[in-house]
């Protein structure tokens, strides 16, 4: 309709307007779309003709105009200039119960997405799983509307994080790199055969158990913070290690090369939990050692878009020359918060514009820039891949390498996208922008322009979820309505733990609602509906809102939840298995088979404007994902689930299609429920959800 309006527009006043709003009424009375384009084609005739337009008699000419088009029942003039169209219900009831053509790429070439992006040292969180999660729907929003995606997980092994455990195992646990790889975790409890006594833990577990390499990381990286505290001297242990990591090789090194690819592991495995794969895992310890860094340092000199600071707190560091766009900056970022384990002294704001330390270490920022230089294609270089996990379904996530030996020719081509994505999360507005600085000062194309840093707020924890996990409180802090996370206090609900809970409480229902299931069902319906609770939860706020979360809201299967939305489909599917019951094949009652005159008295009955509502809102699943991709925002399409939810429960309760005695009504609702249950699952498919077969 908006191609028929830009036509009558063109017809009618000699104008090319590029956009065209559109709206959808609030109420089916009101039309189904209204376009308030009059009051801007009053505007533009008033500035050519120097008379003044009425907006009202604007609306009433193009009205006219497209009264006779396609798929229209009528079109009315509302308002002070409203144009609203009432589409031809039975004929869009006929092209929708259609399964919709294959999408069509809008942005073309391939898509990267760069999401989850955990530092490789301890066990993922959920404020982990919000990256992760934003990052999973994103690429299947894009999948969905015909995009080719490249899913990467950027891997930072040579950072602060890793470091610090490392200077745990050596400095605080006197553990070597052999009896690291010792460490076995079973039956929830852990061992290793390297030392004299193999039933005597580390001075670091003291009673604790733990049962995956990983969480007794999280642990052992909250000792290494107290063990700075104790003794600021013994920060030294961390800078000595970031320069042997930088020098890539070394015992040190290896220790740090083994750990952050065993946790990396058990992040993969914690990630496949919720249905999270992922193509490659460029690791941050190539990108200095294959020498992309240095081509994208030296291509930065050449462009003069950096400078060797002299004087000032800065003297002797590389820095970006972006003096021009700080105010600009300064607008669009509010507010930037500490970055997790750096110490430095400087603003947040000097140091971001920071590419190389007076200590010859390159920053995030610096290393960045040089990834994603090569992310589209501008430095000519690339890696060495090898296979590091293989997904059940057969999909391989490859890892990048210096080793020219351990190249597979099989991987896939990676890099060189025609735009890339990442989510990370709000507070690196500020660094994500001098990246985008210095990959435009490079080459400044489209490519650039049209890639986004997808923002997002952080997860908080409720004070009740706080002394949930043991933690002590604060008068103080309980008043808070939200306590951040800190992995150097070992505060924050580890991904895995959290499904347990979930998947626990599932099975609880699951069992008592479905005796008959045997106990592999039983799993298997509880691990889809504590998925779908977690990923719902985490999508249904907008990217620019700040989750408090809490274990009872986290839990809950009624309201705003996945479950609610699953409970739609697994109604919807029992309408057709009680039909084949009763001995009724739904595929003959065909709606072709009923007339449209037919079809449009049943959609003007009683009733008829409920029926309406639900399939209009059905068949515009479509228009909400270009609408999600537009924004980046996967809420959208979680609000959109919830709707057709609403909507479908309401008629599965106010219409009984086994007790229709209209053969004609009853093909018509049948139809209806199966344009409504194909779009919840397209729907819950995008959000990362899949309906059991019984609730």
């Amino acid at each position: 309709m908006r191609e028929r309006v830009r036509a009558a527009i063109n017809q009618l006043f000699d104008l090319d307007l590029p956009e065209i709003g559109v709206e959808v009424p609030p109420r089916t009375e009101l039309g189904d779309l209204a376009f308030p384009v009059a009051f801007e084609l009053a505007k533009r005739l008033k500035a050519l003709t120097g008379q003044k337009q009425n907006p009202r008699e604007v609306a009433a000419r193009l009205a006219d105009e497209i009264r006779s088009s396609e798929g229209v029942a009528r079109v009315e003039v509302a308002g002070a200039g409203y144009v609203n169209v009432f589409l031809d219900r039975a004929a869009y009831l006929t092209s929708a119960v259609r399964e919709p053509e294959p999408a069509e790429a809008q942005l073309g070439g391939k898509i990267i997405v760069e999401h989850t992006s955990v530092n490789p040292n301890k066990a993922a969180h959920i404020g982990h799983l919000r990256n992760a999660v934003l990052g999973d729907t994103t690429v299947k929003m894009l999948r969905a509307v015909g995009e080719t995606v490249e899913v990467q997980n950027y891997i930072d092994n040579t950072g602060v994080q890793v470091a610090d455990v490392v200077v745990g195992f050596k400095d605080i646990t006197d553990t070597t790199l052999d009896q690291i790889k010792a460490m076995e975790f079973k039956d929830d409890t852990w061992w290793t055969n390297t030392r004299s006594d193999p039933n005597q833990p580390p001075r670091l577990m003291e009673s604790r158990e733990i049962h995956k390499f990983d969480y007794f990381c999280w642990d052992l990286y909250a000792r290494v913070g107290q063990f700075y505290e104790e003794d600021k001297a013994r920060l030294q242990l961390r800078t000595d290690t970031l320069h042997e990591l930088e020098r890539g090789e070394g015992e040190t090194y290896e220790m740090a090369d083994y750990i952050s690819q065993r946790v990396l592991g058990c992040h993969l495995e914690t990630m496949l939990r919720v249905g999270i794969e992922y193509d490659v895992l460029p690791r941050e310890s190539d990108v200095l050692h294959l020498n992309i860094w240095e081509r994208a340092f030296n291509l930065l000199k050449e462009r003069g878009a950096i400078e060797l600071a002299t004087t000032g707190r800065l003297a002797g560091c590389w820095v970006m020359r972006a003096e021009e766009q700080e105010a600009k900056v300064d607008q669009q970022v509010s507010k930037v918060e500490e970055q997790d384990g750096n110490d430095e002294e400087e603003s947040r704001h000097e140091a971001d514009k920071v590419i190389v330390r007076s200590n010859g270490i390159v920053t995030y920022t610096g290393k960045d820039i040089a990834f994603h230089l090569w992310k589209l294609g501008q430095l000519d270089i690339d890696f060495y891949y090898k296979p590091f996990y293989k997904y059940p379904d057969g999909h391989i996530a490859w890892i990048t390498t210096t080793d020219p030996s351990e190249d597979d020719p099989a991987h896939p081509r990676f890099g060189s996208g025609a735009a890339y994505f990442n989510v990370i999360d709000i507070g690196q507005s500020y660094p994500q922008h001098y990246v985008k600085l210095g990959v435009m000062a490079v080459d400044h194309d489209e490519r650039v322009e049209r890639s986004a840093h997808v923002a997002y707020e952080k997860v908080a924890l409720t004070p009740a979820a706080v002394e949930r996990l043991g933690q002590r409180l604060s008068e103080e802090d309980r008043q808070r309505g939200a306590i951040g996370m800190s992995g150097r206090k070992g505060l924050g609900v580890k991904i895995d733990d959290l499904i347990d809970v979930l998947e626990a409480n599932a099975l609880v229902e699951v069992a008592n609602r479905h005796p008959e299931l045997t106990d592999s069902e039983q799993n298997e319906t509880a691990h889809k509906i504590a998925v779908g609770a977690l990923r719902y939860f985490l999508l249904k706020f907008t990217r620019n809102s700040i989750i408090s979360f809490d274990f009872k809201e986290a839990l809950a299967f009624d309201g705003e939840t996945g479950p609610y939305i699953q409970y739609s489909v697994v109604r919807a599917n029992s309408i057709f298995r009680k039909l084949a019951d009763a001995g009724i094949d739904a595929a003959a009652l065909d709606l072709a088979t009923v007339s449209r005159e037919r079809i449009a008295e049943l959609f003007a009955g009683e009733g008829g404007d409920d029926l309406w509502s639900l399939v209009y809102l059905a068949a515009r699943l479509e228009d909400t994902l270009r609408s999600a991709v537009a924004s980046l925002e996967p809420a959208i399409i979680a609000k959109w689930a919830f709707q057709i939810a609403q909507r479908f429960n309401l008629f599965y309760h106010n219409y009984h299609i086994l007790s229709e005695p209209d053969a004609e009504r009853r093909a018509l609702l049948v139809a209806i429920t199966s344009i409504a249950r194909r779009q919840l699952i397209a729907a819950l498919d995008v959000l990362g959800i899949e309906a059991p077969e019984r609730m």
